[in-house]
């Protein structure tokens, strides 16, 4: 970290800056704070020269809007995001970002800190990694946001910063006629034969970075700079120095073909089959990892409030430069060429505490060879030093998409040959080491021949190997080299502007950084938002085998319009139809090909569809009864509930079986005063709520009985549920919402569950549970026995006598959802995350496994598969299914819900249907049909 300098911003929307943390190529992010709440957050914000151009703009926020559908987990979710308008009378205001703070390393930091990481290390980082692309995978997007200073090591697991290739860029340089040039960190098999990025590329990086984690060196790193590419493309990766039990997996992510490379959720499982946060637990950094990260959040809480002009200013004497010359900030000189007085500093990397080159300027110090010259213009916290300086080289342009013309060059000066650096740098990865750190690497100094000097200074970390120009194409040298399609998060296109259509380049050029990947120079140009498409034809992939751990293909997937409201609610009809309701209308999918069969307007905000018979689909709808036909939707029969139950309001559905529903109506009824005593004045009549539970045949279309219960909280309806299906009656729970305040009152914290007759409806009893509250998840079976959560633990009792019967501890701190009955076992869900399994007559624990979702929240919904061979566990987070009998992990399943760039942020729950030899995963809008046991 460092001071403030003078030309920084100091507040972003709530937040007030302290601090600079670091500084990355197209970005600085900064420590700050919400003064009202105490809230510490880390900004990023975009660098001004490179927030004016406007595909960067688009590109930058296309990237935050990822970040937010990806928020939970491994990601800090987003707090709040500045906007690009201009603010009078101090220019426009900057393009910015804010997530929580959470005390962390980057990568690279702390490989140059421990070295070589422990496997479990290892086994954590990946994990995490490969989770959070799981979730962006499963929408067929690639992530291209892993990068050595863009994963951090968190006290808890891991951490992803970066959301696309703008944020994991090791350089970006702002050119003239509004072009931007950003040069990545790594490069892929595919990325050099010209072929587009897919998710496999992730995993070839994700390898790269396993394998950097548990060498301190990545595998492709043996030989001269300009033959990384060939390298890459054909040799076999070092994996010698990788534990042995590691190495397979990290070698099948470095695959050439990207159809052999695993996928996401495998890496993910074969790494940690409990999960990231699972393993994690209990701590996972070695000690100086963990010290590091406690000293950074001692530092981070130190920090108070600069008063207005208390920064720092950049110059040797606290003076701003005016001249253009570099200060001792490592502002850039006038000439922007490598090796002279003006050479353009190397901000600092993430991971490097805000380290900046101190270069040679009037008024500063200057080392002598190989000593280290300390920048004066930054103000230090604690135990923060001075860094040696670094170099960097700016972006070779090697190719260009055809029919998009480059723009021309400015004029070249002079190049001047760089000097050797004679001191050693940070850690950076897959660097050669140096006798004095096991860890460092030398700056390469490197002016690639042809090169074009930036416009504007560019910025970004060390690159300790120069980019390696790729063959020529068939153009001849220097011309058509080979290109890479990156696709970037979609942005909208802006509006049309003929002069500036051709002019609006995003370049992006695949380099070295950090020592990640050596080669470089093949590169993409976008304009005006669009994706350049390759240049080459390819096959098509092989069709990815099914792994352990894997979710498996969907047999298909289907989308509801946008056009219309998210579904209310979903139900299968007879094993043929996907029937789901809507504020404005119901829609059917055909379960064979999840295309839509047909929509009806008449069955709008209907509740779970049912079949009536074996030709007809039941819905009930807030005000009738409908029957639709299931070829067209077409309305065959209808029952208004005013005329069929005598005026009564209807509320929810209690449960069914069979053609039989349940439901509890109410309506108002006029008691009349009493008669007054002789010479005393009538009293009003009340209006007073009278209410029912009634049984009803939607085969027959015949009401079966109807019996008084008590009213519920106003309008009067009670709610209730169906907790068990007996022969000769049924036990119902009411919903505590539903609950009168006279009700609750007498109730003393405690949940009742009535007896109602099958045939009469008559009520046969009212019973409580030990301690069990009116909120407590309550299931019964056919035999008589009652499942309940009581404080933190599921106890059985005989339903008619409510005798207890055993009882299974829970987790602390957490309590039990609704179990779900299913031969000799009862499965069991729990707010901590994890499902289970004990025996129904005993009570023993059969197994129990978390879900290893990290945030808390409510107990995960089951469902049994057709078969009830495969429990399935969803909630907010993902969806994870189990061996039902053993507990075995066999797959989880995660998506970020809306891909488009003005998609809402998706929080819906996951909620899964089953029918047949198919599980049917719902989030919100998006539906998957996956194929299970």
């Amino acid at each position: 970290m460092e001071a403030l300098r003078q030309d920084d911003p100091r507040r972003f929307g709530r937040f007030t800056a302290l601090a600079r943390f670091d500084e990355q190529a197209s970005a600085v992010r900064y420590v700050a704070r919400d003064i009202a709440s105490g809230e510490t957050t880390l900004v990023t914000a975009a660098r001004p020269e490179l927030a004016a151009v406007p595909v960067f703009s688009r590109r930058f926020r296309a990237e935050a809007r990822t970040a937010e559908r990806l928020a939970g987990g491994w990601v800090s979710p987003p707090l709040e995001t500045g906007k690009a308008a201009g603010t009078p009378g101090d220019g426009p205001e900057p393009l910015w970002t804010a997530a929580g703070y959470v005390p962390a390393l980057p990568l690279d930091e702390a490989v140059g800190i421990a070295g070589p990481l422990p496997e479990r290390v290892v086994r954590v980082l990946g994990a995490g990694i490969a989770e959070t692309l799981s979730r962006v995978h499963a929408t067929g997007a690639a992530l291209q946001g892993l990068a050595p200073g863009t994963v951090l090591l968190a006290a808890d697991g891991p951490r992803l910063t970066a959301f696309g290739p703008l944020g994991a860029a090791a350089s970006a340089e702002a050119g003239p006629e509004d072009r931007l040039s950003v040069r990545l960190g790594y490069l892929t098999p595919e990325q050099i034969a010209g072929e587009e990025v897919s998710a496999a590329s992730d995993l070839f990086v994700l390898g790269l970075l396993l394998a950097y984690a548990a060498t301190g060196a990545t595998p492709f790193t043996e030989g001269p700079a300009e033959g990384a590419s060939r390298r890459i493309a054909e040799d076999e990766p070092e994996l010698d120095g990788v534990p042995q039990e590691l190495r397979d997996l990290i070698a099948s992510c470095l695959a050439k073909d990207p159809a052999e490379r695993p996928s996401a959720g495998t890496v993910a499982a074969e790494l940690a089959l409990e999960g990231a946060a699972g393993l994690a637990r209990g701590g996972w950094l070695p000690e100086p990892l963990a010290a590091a990260v406690a000293d950074q959040e001692a530092r981070v809480r130190a920090l108070e409030v600069p008063p207005a002009g208390g920064a720092e200013t950049p110059g040797t004497d606290g003076v701003p430069n005016t001249d253009g010359t570099p200060g001792t900030d490592g502002t850039p000189g006038t000439d922007g060429v490598p090796g002279t007085a003006g050479a353009p500093g190397t901000a600092g990397a993430p991971g490097t505490d805000g380290a900046r080159d101190a270069e040679e300027a009037p008024g500063a110090e200057t080392a002598g060879p190989g000593g280290i010259e300390e920048d004066r213009g930054t103000t230090r916290f604690l135990n923060t030093g001075p860094r040696p300086p670094r170099n960097d080289t700016p972006t070779t342009q090697l190719a260009l998409p055809q029919g998009i013309a480059a723009p021309p060059p400015p004029a070249l000066a002079p190049t001047a040959q760089q000097a050797p650096a004679a001191h050693s740098a940070p850690a950076a990865p897959g660097g050669a080491p140096q006798s004095g750190h096991p860890y460092a690497a030398p700056a390469a100094p490197y002016a690639a021949p042809g090169s074009v000097p930036p416009a504007g200074p560019p910025h970004g970390g060390p690159t300790p190997y120069p980019a390696a120009a790729l063959p020529a194409g068939a153009g001849g040298a220097g011309g058509g080299g080979p290109m890479v399609s990156l696709p970037l998060p979609p942005a909208p296109a802006p509006a049309p502007d003929p002069g500036a259509s051709r002019r609006t380049l995003l370049t992006i050029a695949a380099a070295a950084v950090g020592g990640l990947v050596v080669g470089g120079g093949a590169m993409a140009a976008l304009g005006s938002g669009e994706t350049a498409a390759a240049t080459d034809d390819k096959p098509a992939p092989k069709p990815r085998r099914t792994l352990p751990g894997q979710a498996p293909e969907p047999r298909w997937t289907y989308t509801h319009p946008a056009s219309e409201a998210p579904p209310l609610t979903a139900a299968v009809w007879q094993d043929e139809l996907l029937v789901l309701t809507g504020e404005s209308q119901a829609a059917a999918v055909d379960l064979r090909t999840g295309k839509r069969r047909w929509q009806r307007a008449d069955a709008a905000k209907g509740q779970a569809a049912l079949a009536a018979g074996t030709d007809l689909v039941f819905v009930a709808s807030p005000t009738e009864f409908l029957w639709l036909a299931p070829k067209d939707g077409k309305v065959v029969h209808r029952v208004r509930h005013t005329e069929a139950f005598d005026d009564l309001a209807v509320g929810p559905l209690a449960g069914s079986s069979g053609p039989v529903i349940w439901f509890t109506a109410s309506h108002t009824v006029t008691v009349k005063a009493p008669k007054p005593k002789k010479g005393k004045k009538k009293g009003k009549d009340k209006q007073v709520p009278e209410a029912f539970f009634l049984a009803y045949d939607i085969v027959r279309r015949k009401e079966l009985w109807r019996t008084p219960v008590p009213a519920g909280r106003a309008p009067g309806t009670p709610s209730y549920r169906v907790a068990a299906e007996r022969s000769a009656d049924i036990l119902v729970r009411q919903r505590s919402a539903s609950l009168t305040p006279a009700e609750a009152r007498a109730a003393k914290r405690k949940g009742s569950v009535r007896s109602f007759d099958q045939k009469t409806g008559k009520l046969l009893w009212t019973k409580q549970y030990g301690a069990a509250t009116p909120e407590a998840a309550t299931a019964g079976d056919e035999d008589g026995t009652l499942y309940a959560a009581v404080g933190t633990d599921l106890e059985a009792f005989e339903a008619d006598t409510a005798k207890p019967l055993w009882r299974v501890e829970g987790t602390e701190g957490s309590v039990y959802g609704t179990p779900l009955i299913a031969g000799p076992l009862v499965h069991t869900t729990e707010s901590s995350q994890s499902v289970g399994a004990v025996e129904r007559e005993s009570g023993r624990l059969v197994w129990r496994r978390s879900t290893e979702v990290p945030a808390p929240g409510n107990a995960p919904s089951i469902t049994l598969s057709s078969s009830e061979k495969t429990l399935i566990a969803a909630d907010a987070v993902q969806v994870t299914a189990f061996a039902a009998d053993s507990g075995e992990r066999l797959w989880k399943f995660q998506d970020i819900g809306a891909a488009e760039p003005k998609g809402a942020t998706v929080s819906a729950p996951y909620r899964v249907l089953t029918v047949g030899k198919t599980a049917i995963v719902q989030r919100e809008r998006s539906f998957y049909a996956f194929p299970v046991a």
